[in-house]
Order: structure tokens, then sequence, then C-alpha cells
């Protein structure tokens, strides 16, 4: 998952608990669950044709043993882009965990950090800026990851390293980030902090720390209509970037109506601004299945319109 600045798609990465349950009995369950994502796009860089994108076809399985009222033992894999060909490229999240109703679940093995969870909006391909950068450091075979949710309050908190070197990290560093959160009345409040020394990995990139921090703010108050409105900020060294971002969705029966936009600045003045928005639509068409169309763009150098047809089913 390469971000640059850019969007933050809507993404569904491993989730605690899947689709379609295939055995209960005797304290362990196995379910199992997928995705898959058909596509026509046609990107905002220059030039850009519209052409058929297969983006998902991901199988997981989420099998736990109960060993006892208050605890489970499980493991989960995943199997991202089947039947398609991606040179070995295909590991999705694996990991053991252990799930507690009162103090939460704790995972270790290959899976997304907080951060990696960190938008706002409903947008399925061009979204709005968040402070990702141009690092696969989200999403690492060395993970560890708390999560604990009780209704009103939420919180999780995850740890990296990249000792076999295959992130954006380097071999000496650890990342850490976490969120905090709570809801109340009709309004959602997130605060997420990241931060931890990064690149190296390359003999083109260099080792920098980078810090990260967000505060957001949910609003379902309104009939069908959900409000969102975040502040990110990214200090990687040498500039830091901040961002402002507002999104809306409006439910109307089947029928889902979103848009959203950004503003980044940067303290570097060589770096200019940049505006980033979306407009879509989605479409229920069977359980857990949409149709959506969607435009996008920013107002970068040599950038067009971008737009996107397509379908997206979970089970």
């Amino acid at each position: 998952m390469k971000k640059t600045l850019v969007a933050l798609s809507v993404l569904a990465a491993g989730s605690a608990q899947a689709g379609i349950e295939l055995y209960n009995q005797n304290d362990v369950t196995v379910n199992m669950g997928g995705d898959i994502e058909v596509v026509y796009n046609q990107g905002k860089a220059e030039d850009a044709e519209l052409t058929q994108e297969i983006q998902d076809a991901d199988v997981s399985f989420d099998v736990r043993y109960a060993i006892n009222d208050e605890l489970q033992f499980g493991g989960f894999w995943q199997i991202n882009d089947v039947a398609m060909d991606k040179d070995g490229e295909n590991a999705g999240d694996v990991y053991v965990a252990l799930y507690s109703d009162t103090v939460g679940s704790f995972k270790v093995g290959r899976l997304c950090t907080v951060l990696d969870d960190a938008g706002i909006g409903s947008d399925y391909q061009f979204g709005i800026t968040t402070f990702f950068q141009g690092e696969d450091m989200y999403c690492a075979d060395e993970v560890i990851r708390w999560d604990i949710d009780k209704e009103n309050f939420y919180a999780a908190a995850a740890i990296a390293q990249d000792k076999n070197g295959n992130t954006g990290l380097n071999n000496d560093s650890t990342y850490f980030d976490g969120k905090i959160g709570y809801r109340v009345a009709d309004f959602d409040f997130t605060a997420l902090v990241g931060l931890g020394e990064v690149g190296g990995d390359l003999p083109t990139s260099t080792k920098h720390d980078e810090t990260l921090w967000s505060a957001q703010v949910r609003y379902n108050g309104i009939d069908n209509l959900g409000l969102a409105a975040a502040y990110y900020s990214m200090d990687n060294d040498t500039d830091t970037t901040n961002t402002m971002a507002l999104a809306a969705t409006y439910q109307l029966d089947l029928l889902a109506l979103a848009a959203g936009y950004s503003l980044s600045s940067h303290d570097d003045d060589a770096i200019d601004d940049l505006n980033t928005w979306y407009v879509n639509a989605g479409y229920t068409v069977a359980p857990n299945t949409t149709a959506y169309v969607e435009v996008g763009g920013d107002d970068a150098d040599k950038t067009q319109t971008g737009f996107a047809i397509g379908v997206k089913a979970a089970f």
C-alpha cells in the first residue's frame, strides 16, 4: 500500500472477524472472509487512460480457540490477489492473537499498524490527502498490535521493526503508533500519533526521524448524514506538512453520496500547497456489494481529473 501524501482509499485490511462461519463446535470457530473489486480507472496523472484493474481479490481465514469464558487464542491468515499474477507478492495479513473481553486483543505477526486506519471520508479511488509518505511502513512482517473498544472509549497501539528489510523502516529502527478515541452523543473524537526512524532501507533513501499526529472528529447527529473533519501533521526533519480535511456522506436508501476536500501546506516555501477533492456515488446492489462512480482531482502540475467506475463486494 504505497501512500505518497495522496488519497487514502477505502481499505479492507485483515478484519478481526471474517464473514462466513465454516465451523463452530467444541469451543473452536473457523470463519472465512474475502473481498473483490474490479474497476475501470482513469488516474489523475496527465494523459492517463481508462484501464481495467482488479484491485482486490482476497481470501482470509480466522480460527479461534476458546481458552475460557474470558480468553480466546486465534490465528488469522489472508491471501491477497488470488488468481492474479503478482510475482509472488500475494502476502496478506498473517498473525496469531489473544482476544480478551476485558483488555482487548493482542496480535503478533504480519499486519498493519494503527496509522493505516487514519483517514476520514468515503472515497473509493482518489480520496483526500492525509500524511502518508512514499514508504510502505504501516503494514509489515514484524508487528505487535493491541486494540480495545469499550463502547464509548477505544484505543490501539502498535510497534513495528524491520529486521527483514522489506518496508520503509531500516534494520536499526523501531516504529510506534497509536490512537485514543471517545464517543459521546453524536460525536466521535480520535487522536493519533506515530513516530520512528524511517528510510535508509535503500541506497537512494536517507535515514530520518518522522513524527506524525492527527486530530479527527466525526458527527452523525443529522439523519442519513455523516460529517467528518481532520487535521494531519507530518514532520520528517526537513519539512513539516500540515493538512486540513473535510468529508461528508449522505445515505439515501440504497444510494450513498460522498464528497471530500483537503488543503496541504508546507514549511518549505519551495513546495506548493496542494488542494485535493473527490465526489462519488455508490449504490448497494446486493448485501455488502456496491457499484460506484467517482471523480477526483488536485491542483498539482501535470494532472487531470480522475474518473473511476467499478464494483466492490465483501463476504
